[in-house]
């Protein structure tokens, strides 16, 4: 019905990035918020606009759904994560994306035992670190600590994250206007114009004939090169 791809986020203000845990969130956002508007459910199911890492759900009859609140008219609009052949490991990407989707007024039935900051041996789940991901902070951990201690690797590594001028300590507020960007109008953009070369034509296929030839031809000049070899022996 509707798809996003991270490659879409430069248009909301993220230039690089664009295969991180926040990005996958982003994308996640950009796609729920892009099919609920194509229903006309926007406007009823907003998400979860304060991001927190919490996992959002409420009990309406006798029935969990994983938004906010649920309306009485119009119920949200349901749907399930197909991981593919993914690896479920706990932190991976796709959860950023389902956690992101989630928040943008999407119902996806999940818990929080598959998100950065669950701990599966003392069953507790942090939600604070869950959402430092969501906000990028691991990558500007990573920024600093390769800008103190290999200052020549982080160069080459975050090249592109100096030439766009983004820095570690500005990636949250990054990440929130992208948000906000994504929220003010999901829609897809045009689509760029595409004209066909029609100067190329296709070789019209040789005709039985035509082939019984060319194969004749390359066995006479075969059998001439041999000739020609034992005349020189």
């Amino acid at each position: 019905m509707t798809q996003a791809t991270s490659k879409e986020l430069e248009r909301y203000g993220c230039p690089v990035g664009l295969k991180n845990y926040a990005a996958a969130y982003c994308t996640g956002l950009l796609c729920a918020r892009r099919m609920l508007k194509k229903i006309g459910l926007d406007d009823v199911y907003e998400g979860n606009t304060e991001v927190d890492g919490e996992v959002v759900k409420t009990d309406h009859g006798k029935k969990t759904y994983y938004v906010d609140e649920v309306d009485d008219d119009k119920r949200p609009f349901r749907c399930f994560l197909d991981v593919g052949c993914k690896t479920t490991t706990t932190g991976n990407r796709i959860f950023g994306a389902l956690k992101g989707a989630s928040d943008g007024g999407l119902d996806i039935p999940h818990s929080e035992k598959r998100f950065p900051g669950y701990d599966r041996d003392a069953k507790e789940y942090d939600a604070d670190m869950h959402r430092e991901r969501i906000f990028g902070g691991h990558v500007g951990e990573y920024m600093e600590y390769l800008d103190e201690e290999d200052n020549q690797k982080y160069q080459e590594h975050f090249a592109s994250y100096i030439a766009n001028d983004i820095e570690a300590d500005g990636l949250e507020d990054l990440y929130e206007g992208v948000h906000e960007k994504i929220r003010e109008d999901p829609s897809p953009s045009d689509k760029a114009s595409f004209t066909p070369d029609k100067s190329f034509k296709r070789k019209s296929k040789l005709t039985n004939d035509e082939r019984k030839a060319r194969v004749q031809a390359k066995k006479d000049a075969k059998i001439a090169e041999l000739e020609a070899e034992d005349d020189e022996e």
